[in-house]
Parts: structure tokens; C-alpha cells; sequence
């Protein structure tokens, strides 16, 4: 018989069970074992929209944290894209110039050396922010003779600052644009003729085929066709 002040759990293990083996039963897998509660699912419909409110805002607290991004106006009205006036010298970007040669450089490799339609089609997709540049001929007169450095490149426009610290927006459309680049000649031939000029890899750029941003014409592929206006 099972006494009475005998756990439930105990007593009904004692049906099948010597003591011992009750004893050892219920300490090792009952007495200490945690019992999981789990609450009903899916959730009362009190809870639900608790549960939808506090999603709410927990999302409005992220969109804070998160700044929002610019619009175009926005970026325009701060002047984000514009050189300041204090920055519009030449000297200023000479340095760039500089890192513009040993990229194209780089861009172009042995074709700076011979040309060829190699060259173009590299030339076509560089990136010309820090070119040294000239205008050679435009429909415009008053362009021609304009020189100094690409600070932005645009899709309608080059701006280029002059040696005299004047930046001028020099129009794409109708207007040809020469740029020089300067050629390392190998050891061998420039010990041999010490006092020659330096040689220059020069190409002029047709602004009615490049009305397109730096980003936007690395990824295009320029044909060669008929133009009537050359």
C-alpha cells in the first residue's frame, strides 16, 4: 500500500518499481528536471495588437536613427557638387593633375606608346577629373583657347579651372577638346638623343560624344560611325 504523505509521481512508480529503483528514478529524471511553460499560440487578439503597436514603434525608432538621404534639390540647394571659393586654384588642383597622369597612364599601358583604335576605346570609358585639357575647336569662338584643369566632369559640361584661378563651364556640345599627355621614353633612347623634346601621346575628344557622366561612360561601348559634323 502507498502511504499517504508519498508524492503522486513516486506512488505510481512504486506499480512497477522495487524502492530503490523508484529512489533512483525520480532524483535523476524527475526531481530536477525543469518543466517549459509555452504560451498558446497564436496569442489572444488583446496581445496581437499590443504586439503590432510595439512593432510600430520600434520601426519609427530605427527611421530616426537612420538619417534620410538627399534629395537632388536638397543636395543641389546646400551646394554639395559646387567647388567653394576658397578652393577655386589652380595650384589647388595640380596634385590631382599629377595622380590623373600616372592613371591614364596606367588605363592606356603600351597603346600610349602607338595609339590605335586600343587606345580610343579605353580613352572612351576613362575617367578625366584632373585632366589636363584644352579647347582646339568649338562653334563658339570665344571657347577656343580656353585651358587648365578638369575639376567636373558633367554630362553637358566640363568645368575647368585656368592657370589664372578663373573657373570656367565650357559646353560639351560642338566643341572639341585636346588633351596631352607626356611619354616616358625608355632608358636606351633617352641616353642616346639626351637633349630631344619629350615626347606626348595627344588626342582630341569630340564633346557631342561624350554627353554622358564619368560613371555613366565607363560602362558604355562607343562604335565607330559616320559623323557629319567632322
Amino acid at each position: 500500500m502507498v502511504p499517504s504523505n508519498q508524492p503522486v509521481t513516486q506512488a505510481l512508480l512504486a506499480r512497477a518499481h522495487s524502492p530503490d529503483t523508484v529512489n533512483r528514478i525520480f532524483s535523476d529524471k524527475i526531481q530536477y528536471r525543469p518543466l517549459y511553460l509555452r504560451p498558446n499560440s497564436p496569442p489572444p487578439p488583446s496581445n496581437a495588437r499590443n504586439a503590432r503597436r510595439k512593432a510600430r514603434e520600434e520601426a519609427k525608432k530605427k527611421q530616426k536613427l537612420k538619417p534620410k538621404p538627399l534629395s537632388a534639390r536638397e543636395r543641389h540647394r546646400r551646394g554639395l557638387y559646387q567647388v567653394p571659393r576658397q578652393g577655386q586654384k589652380y595650384a589647388v588642383f595640380e596634385p590631382l593633375h599629377r595622380l590623373w597622369l600616372g592613371y591614364i597612364e596606367e588605363i592606356l599601358g603600351s597603346d600610349l606608346y602607338h595609339g590605335g583604335a586600343a587606345a580610343a576605346a579605353k580613352l572612351s570609358a576613362a575617367e578625366f577629373h584632373g585632366a589636363a585639357v584644352e579647347v582646339s575647336r568649338s562653334s563658339c569662338p570665344s571657347r577656343v583657347g580656353i585651358s587648365g584643369i578638369v575639376i567636373k566632369d558633367g554630362k553637358f559640361a566640363f568645368e575647368i579651372i585656368t592657370p589664372k584661378n578663373d573657373v570656367k563651364i565650357v559646353p560639351k556640345e560642338g566643341t572639341w577638346f585636346r588633351f596631352e599627355i607626356p611619354v616616358k621614353e625608355p632608358v636606351a633612347e633617352a641616353s642616346m638623343s639626351p637633349e630631344a623634346p619629350p615626347r606626348r601621346f595627344v588626342f582630341e575628344v569630340l564633346g557631342d560624344q561624350f554627353l554622358t557622366r564619368g560613371a555613366d561612360r565607363a560602362n558604355k561601348k562607343f562604335k565607330n560611325h559616320y559623323l557629319k559634323n567632322l
